[in-house]
Formats: C-alpha cells, structure tokens, sequence
C-alpha cells in the first residue's frame, strides 16, 4: 500500500469497523450489578445516598422530610490501551495480522468496565462507601427511635466470598460512572513522531470514567460456606434491614453473584428441584445467579 493520507484513512476506517464489531459482540456483565452514570465534569459528587422517604397519611399540612445528605464522591480516571503497528507492514499490504489485535482492542474496551466493577465489589470489605464504613461492613450506622443501631451486611469465613444483591431498584448497590466514553483513535500522521523516528503508526482506545458503591443496603457479601443456610441466612438479614425513618426498607435479594468456584453450587440453590436431602427445593428461583471470572 502507498503511504498517503487517502490510504491512511481507509485503514483507520477498516480498523474502527473491526473494534466497533468486536467491541458490540462481545459480552459484559456490570450492567448486571451497577447503575451507569453520566458525568459532566472531573468528579461527580452522590449527596442523594442513604436517602429514604416514607409516605404517609395526609392531615393537615404536607410534612417535608428532612433528609441526610452526604459528600460521598466519585473522581473520573483516564484509561488508554494502545497498540504500533510497523510501517512496513502497511507498505507491504499485510496490515491484515493486525485485525485480530484491533478487535482485541474493542473485547477489551467492553469488558474494562467489567474488570473495573468487580474489582471494586471483591474490595468491599476495605473501602468506604456513603456512610463512612467499609461497604461491606458489621456496623453500618442506622439511626433508631433510641439512638444509633449497628447493621451488618457482611458474615465473616474462611470460604470465597460470595454476594447477594437486590437488583430490583432504580438505584443499584454499585455506580459506573462515565464521562468519555471508550473511542477508538490513531496516531497515524506521517508527520507524527512515532512514525518518523520508529515507523510505527499507533491505534488506541481511550476513556474517563471510574466506578464507585451505592447503597450498602443493597447488597451482602458473605464468606461463610455457601449452601441451604447461609443463603437463607443472607437472605433474611437484608429483608430486614430498616431505614433512619425506622420502617422496613422493603429489600428483595435477586441476585446470587459468585466466583466460578461456587456456580455448581449457586445453580443447586437457585435451580435444583430437590435439595441435598431429597426434599422440595424452596429457594428454586428465588435469585437469579451470575457466575463471573473477575471474581476468581
């Protein structure tokens, strides 16, 4: 191929149509277990979490509930991933090696959010969340009639961690948030100088974005060896939670999440007719189970 800007630009064009095909075909699960955000500037700050409203009976006046704001914030990350394609290979018209890198380029930029994600809910026992607490934490500080209460959404073990979430809110227990989506570029200007001191024209994706925790009401990590109880015990906790108003919160546990370790066992709990002992199954769809890697 001749080295010239026409030629340069249907090469870009034939690279982006290979990342955008690889980049939609290929399967990603954040969205299963967090809230996409759009971002407008550097950091985005959350006052709404811990938030609850209640109704209630209309006499007299309406009463405006006095609400507790937070400063919990999420501060956007650049991420790039980047690749050289050599001179001579565009020169000698076999630039064709390169298509299975650029799609790698587009499996990537679709799973990032995934690794981002999960990273974040396998570190849930060491970072904060809203309230100033690890996210998944023994005393989580819920206002009472009588003070302050200490609620837990973390059982300790020895076990690999396993979660529950309640996906069924407008509000999720994890936030992707994002300001620049992943976008495909090149620096492929024979004037650049890549080109001119290492012949070599670059292809990359950039993006800003980061991820961050939502409410801790939504979710229950677990250590504890995963089977009949502990899954009833979890379950059971997080329907109890209650907000600073007192009232139940109403939670409804959808989603089982676990390393590939424990998916044999999440499909026994979650779809099994029987259970070990040859009785009826009473926890059969009563979650759906996600089995994810970045978990391992």
């Amino acid at each position: 191929m001749e080295i010239n800007r026409a030629n340069l630009r249907t090469l870009f064009t034939g690279f982006n149509t290979v990342f955008q095909q690889a980049f939609t075909g290929a399967q990603s699960d954040w969205q299963r277990v967090a809230m996409d955000v759009p971002s407008s500037t550097a950091q985005e700050v959350y006052p709404w979490l811990g938030q609850t409203t209640r109704f209630r009976e209309w006499i007299g006046d309406r009463v405006i509930q006095n609400l507790k704001t937070h400063d919990f914030s999420i501060k956007n990350k650049p991420f790039e991933n980047t690749v050289g394609v050599d001179r001579d290979v565009i020169e000698d018209d076999t630039y064709g090696v390169y298509k299975p890198v650029i799609a790698q380029l587009g499996l990537d930029a679709k799973q990032h959010p995934d690794e981002l994600v999960f990273g974040l809910m396998s570190q849930g026992t060491t970072q904060l969340c809203y309230d100033g607490q690890y996210f998944f934490d023994t005393d989580h500080p819920v206002d009472t009639a009588t003070g302050t209460a200490s609620v837990s959404n973390f059982q300790t073990g020895t076990g690999p961690t396993w979660y529950l979430l309640d996906m069924t809110r407008v509000v999720k227990p994890l936030i992707r948030q994002t300001r620049k989506a992943y976008n495909f570029v090149a620096m492929d200007q024979e004037t650049d100088e890549a080109v001119f001191t290492s012949k070599q024209f670059r292809y990359g994706v950039d993006a800003r974005c980061n991820v961050g925790f939502g409410l801790w009401q939504l979710a229950y990590a677990s250590q504890a060896e995963l089977n009949e109880d502990s899954y009833e015990a979890a379950r059971a906790a997080m329907q109890e939670f209650k907000g600073d108003n007192g009232k139940p919160l109403g939670i409804r546990p959808s989603l089982l999440v676990v390393p590939p370790s424990l998916e044999g066992v999440g499909r026994k709990i979650l779809n099994a007719d029987a259970n070990n002992y040859g009785a009826t199954n009473v926890w059969k769809g009563s979650a759906d189970l996600l089995s994810t890697s970045w978990l391992s």
